[in-house]
């Protein structure tokens, strides 16, 4: 499991790069050992506040990802200057082109079917030598067992190193940890928008929004109506608590 630090009650990964956690992701491979990445944003850590459910999923995982700029600057300013943000779009064709040397294998599970047709086209024509052994649509509403199983067992027939899981969160994640110990692969990754964007369909923020922090306002422009209240909300607490949390340490140094 990866060096963490609690960020308000979630185990966030420190890593300092995105070569870091391919490391991590490697080994985790090369042992056969078993577990799954999630990526955490502003949202996520404050639903995590309110979901006991969700927070446990999150600090099960092998690596939560830093995925968001409010949450690397904090942690630049807990100690940890060289944590950078790893987000799906970034981590899945960079661990795409690490595999091109090795004989990695990778099933493709989540979203459309005509988004993982496209999906698989984009990855396998940029990285011709890395191996995409399935892909798996499940339908939009709530499966029986029956086709949780059967979706298990066809994933698992695949034999793959690596499960990329395109939901949206926090489903992606609690399907992760349900799903975690019967699924043979060593890896699980949940990466949500990054099949949209890479498939093409979805057009990615500019950079320079990424690395300011502002790509929430982008998303928000695009769906007003489902977007702009939530991440209102999440965005507001998110500045309440890290407000909150300063004021405390400044009252400690001063009654110290």
């Amino acid at each position: 499991m990866s060096q963490r630090t609690s960020m308000f009650g979630v185990q966030v990964t420190t890593a300092g790069s995105m070569g870091e956690v391919l490391d991590t992701i490697d080994a985790s491979i090369a042992s056969g050992e078993h577990s799954y990445v999630c990526s955490a944003d502003v949202h996520a850590l404050m639903e995590c506040q309110s979901e006991p459910e969700v927070r446990c999923v999150y600090n099960a995982a092998g690596i939560v990802a830093p995925d968001g700029m409010p949450l690397v600057r904090l942690l630049h300013g807990s100690g940890y200057p060289a944590a950078d943000r790893v987000c799906g779009p970034d981590l899945l064709p960079q661990l795409f082109a690490r595999s091109e040397s090795r004989n990695d294998r990778h099933c493709l599970y989540g979203s459309t079917e005509r988004t993982l047709a496209r999906l698989r086209q984009a990855l396998e024509r940029q990285y011709p030598q890395a191996r995409i052994v399935g892909t798996s649509s499940p339908p939009f509403r709530a499966m029986t067992q029956e086709e949780e199983s059967a979706i298990v067992n066809l994933i698992n027939d695949a034999d793959p190193h690596i499960v990329w899981v395109g939901l949206c969160a926090p489903n992606r994640d609690r399907w992760m940890t349900a799903h975690r110990d019967a699924l043979s692969a060593p890896v699980v990754i949940g990466v949500g928008t990054a099949f949209d964007i890479i498939a093409g369909i979805v057009q990615r923020t500019p950079p320079i929004l990424r690395r300011t922090g502002c790509e929430w306002m982008c998303r928000v422009a695009k769906e007003p109506r489902r977007l702009w209240k939530h991440n209102l909300k999440s965005n507001s607490q998110f500045a309440m608590m890290v407000f909150g949390e300063k004021m405390h340490l400044l009252k400690h140094r001063l009654d110290a």
